[in-house]
């Protein structure tokens, strides 16, 4: 067990040219003469009772971070002063003298010092960082034991004040880590919608205020910092999802984000992974866990620091069988991260991601076949596969205790490869002897960011101005055609020369530049404007096929169709923002931002049986807004109260039509209009904290997450879909839990509850002999899980879906449907973890 033990470092003083320098050139000029010995002493005593002013900044040592909220007691004074945002604080109207000042705050020792002051002087106050290993230490008290807080206003090289933010802290949860199960580990995020049809966690489908849920696509998604999707343009789906037993911090921004990462409608959502350990040249974790239907992962972890060069790695194996028939897979990822500290002030950082899994997918059903047996499945022979490798280099320097600078370089090498037999009728029985669909897609993406942050002061305010630019370049080879016989993953195209579907190629650009400002009005108020200006170019160069089928999904005809199409476009989208802290634990905030969603290549080119696209289609437009209350109390309430409001201009979306053979059939077009609004609440309280007498031993808190949502359709060409509620909007999403602890032993409790919604614009109910479209009804879900700690032993159990419900959250539109896809019954899992 390690313990962090605080020391302070002696400050440095600077001191501005003042008096003194006055008394030397008198003592010079006048020391031989009478007067000038009179006037020598006058400006003595003249000096002895001028006022001065001492300035200082607070800040660790290691990190570099600003402590904000720090007490400085000046001795013989009854005021506090205490350090703002920025770490500083101002001591006015000091007479020259020798004073004491003490420095106070929380999670560091207290330190004292004593200066002389003869003129206005600045302090750089350093604390420095250290960790001692004990031989054995027992905690009984919990610290900091919310599953989730909120990001600072100012954080490294980015700004996140008066903007909605919430941190996930998976080290605080009692959850199943093993399978990334997101329905536990994102239940405090006030409002998400989450799809669960993975039941290995190996991808992450979760959307918010009206948004897609499909791989995360409404999100920038990052990985320390840097994007990781296939595409951040022209494909943004999210086929990687870190395991989040490697995550020190899960980061999640709401629109208001779109000025400092990209214009998404839902936000940032970053995965911070854990770094390296400081105080040890070797940490090795091990964590193995078993589960029903065949599930096992192994995670290991080595960590560490030597000299000037720190570094972090793991590897995880993941397989199971699935809940489902048909629903095996393999999964394995390796991340390796090494930092090299250039100086005290500079540090660089290279990391290396590789995960590929290959997994069956048992296909969806319709409603009846759901009704009927919602773990029946007859596709044994498709597949998905999928070979994900991720670089950066990033660079970090303080330029000074006011400026920073982060520049990063990123590249992703990637592919994914989607085979099976997916016919419109998804009863359809597939017979191995036809041949299976193909589609191939191949991801070569590269890109630069740098940041510059600067702390200044304008008149008596003080400020933080952020400025930024990125280039991306994107190049994408989508092909799809006709893939083999048989049951076996063969990913090769049968006539790969002449593909019947289509073959594309996408290279695009995007050049932007960003800057955002804090302006701190007062020690209360803040106000943060910016601005992004966006350049895209985006291509499309290649074919595609028209491939007429009959009713069983068999090709009647193919016509091929050579298309090239170039769009560049540049815009520019602001924002402001407005936070009032009438304390440290209380914060009111509001801001409001533009946003913007390109067309992707899936949009454009992707030949779907049961699914026509609107050539026509336009790019996304609208803006984000949140207004809230939001604060914590000692360690006992965490909150956040807040209403939004979602302005969606030509949302792309889904309608339901009837082509010229009476098939039914799904139309991808520019809806129209939507206008999304609610209100979005947390809450989690340190029950046994209220109590003036609780015994360090006991620990009991209770959470709930509540959002309310309003969605419709305002506006749209298309007849019926004005006034229908948005898909993918469940009007009361509810989740709750509590947890309780004795001593190292720890369990939680956990309740799901969504009311229904659609899943297309024409809010259809039943989805017919497809399932594709149709109400997803509501649901509630329980789970339980629990953990106990002996030193350098771990372990944990959980019961997933404790009631065994049966249900569904998604209704497939391609893979891996078409149609419904239901989410895991009840299953059991035990993990044992060990650390030295």
């Amino acid at each position: 067990m390690k313990l962090k033990v605080y020391r302070s470092i002696a400050p440095k003083v600077v001191r501005d040219p003042g008096p003194k320098g006055d008394l030397d050139a008198a003592t010079s000029r006048f020391r031989k003469s009478p007067l000038g010995v009179f006037l020598l002493f006058f400006l003595i005593a003249n000096a002895g009772l001028a006022q001065h002013t001492l300035r200082g900044l607070v800040h660790e040592k290691t990190s570099n971070a600003l402590v904000d909220g720090a007490s400085v007691y000046l001795k013989g004074s009854r005021t506090i002063f205490m350090t703002d945002s920025l770490g500083q604080f101002t001591i006015p109207n000091l007479k020259s003298g020798t004073y004491q000042l003490q420095f106070f705050s929380l999670n560091h020792k207290p330190f004292k010092t004593e200066l002389t002051v003869r003129s206005d002087t600045t302090l750089d106050i350093s604390l420095e960082s250290s960790e001692k290993t004990l031989r054995e230490v027992t905690v009984t008290a919990q610290q900091g034991s919310f599953g989730m807080t909120r990001l600072r206003e100012v954080e490294g090289t980015a700004i996140f004040a008066a903007k909605k933010s919430e941190v996930i802290l998976p080290d605080n949860l009692v959850a199943n880590l093993a399978t990334n199960n997101a329905r536990q580990v994102y239940a405090r995020v006030a409002g998400l919608n989450i799809w669960e049809n993975d039941g290995g966690g190996l991808q992450l489908s979760i959307g918010g205020r009206g948004l897609d849920p499909n791989r995360t696509s409404n999100f920038n998604v990052r990985q320390n910092g840097y994007d990781i999707s296939a595409d951040a343009l022209g494909y943004p789906e999210s086929y990687y999802t870190p395991p989040t037993e490697a995550l020190k911090r899960i980061k999640i921004v709401r629109g208001a984000a779109s000025l400092q990462y990209g214009t998404q409608f839902g936000g940032l959502l970053n995965f911070e992974m854990r770094q390296p350990v400081t105080d040890r040249t070797i940490e090795v974790t091990s964590r193995q866990t078993v589960g029903s239907f065949g599930f096992f992962n192994s995670f290991n972890s080595v960590s560490g620091t030597a000299k000037k060069l720190s570094y972090y790695a793991f590897f995880q194996y993941k397989r199971a069988d699935g809940w489902r028939p048909n629903s095996h897979f393999d999964s394995k990822t390796l991340y390796a991260d090494l930092h090299y500290q250039l100086t005290d002030d500079a540090k660089i950082g290279l990391e290396v991601t590789h995960m590929d899994y290959l997994a069956q997918q048992p296909g969806g059903l319709s409603d009846a076949m759901f009704r009927d047996d919602p773990r029946q499945s007859n596709r044994e022979r498709n597949w998905f596969k999928v070979d994900w490798n991720l670089f950066n280099v990033h660079y970090d320097w303080k330029v000074n205790r006011r400026s920073d600078i982060n520049l990063l370089a990123f590249g992703v090498v990637a592919s994914r490869y989607s085979l099976g037999f997916r016919p419109n009728r998804v009863a359809t029985v597939d017979n191995e002897s036809v041949e299976r669909d193909l589609i191939a897609g191949d991801f070569r993406n590269w890109g630069f960011e740098g940041r510059f942050l600067n702390r200044y002061k304008l008149g008596q305010k003080d400020g933080v101005i952020l400025v930024g630019t990125r280039y991306y370049h994107g190049f994408n080879h989508s092909r799809q055609g006709v893939g083999p016989t048989g049951k076996n993953a063969d990913f090769t195209f049968v006539e790969p020369d002449q593909l019947t579907s289509s073959d594309y190629r996408f290279p695009n650009r995007n050049v932007s530049f960003f800057a955002e400002n804090v302006l701190f009005l007062n020690s209360k108020v803040s106000i943060t404007p910016g601005l992004r200006y966006e350049h895209i170019r985006t291509t499309a160069d290649g074919f595609y096929g028209n491939v007429v089928r009959d009713l069983a999904g068999n090709i009647i005809d193919i016509t091929k169709t050579q298309e090239k199409r170039v769009n560049p476009r540049g815009f520019l989208i602001a924002g402001i923002g407005l936070s009032y802290k009438p304390s440290a634990q209380l914060e009111a905030y509001g801001n409001i931002s533009q946003n913007y969603r390109s067309i992707t290549f899936s949009d454009m080119r992707i030949a779907n049986p049961s699914a026509v696209i609107d050539p026509n289609l336009q790019d996304e437009r609208g803006f984000s807004a949140d207004v809230g209350v939001r604060g914590e109390k000692n360690e006992v309430l965490n909150y956040d109260l807040s209403l939004f409001a979602l302005n969606y201009g030509n949302r792309i979306g889904e309608v339901q039509f009837y082509d010229e053979n009476d098939r039914v059939l799904r139309k991808r077009t520019n809806i129209g209009r939507a206008l999304i609004v609610g209100l979005e609440s947390y809450g989690e309280v340190e029950l046994l904290r209220l109590l003036e007498n609780q015994s360090d031993r006991w620990g009991w808190s209770v959470f709930g997450n509540l959002a309310l949502i309003r969605s419709r359709y305002v506006n749209s060409q298309i007849p019926g879909v004005e006034g229908n509620e948005v898909e993918f909007v469940p009007a009361v999403n509810l989740k709750s839990g509590m947890r309780w602890s004795y001593r190292n032993l720890k369990a939680s409790f956990q309740f799901t509850y969504l009311t229904d919604q659609f899943s297309d614009a024409t809010n259809a109910i039943d989805g017919g002999f497809s399932g594709v479209v149709g109400r997803i009804p509501a649901y509630h879900i329980m789970d339980f899980s629990l953990s106990w700690t002996y030193r350098w032993l771990k372990l944990e159990g959980s019961v997933n879906n404790l009631t065994n419900e049966f249900y569904y959250t998604r209704r497939a539109t391609g893979y891996p449907g078409p149609g419904i896809l239901p989410s895991d019954g009840r299953a059991f899992f035990l993990t044992v973890g060990v650390k030295w």
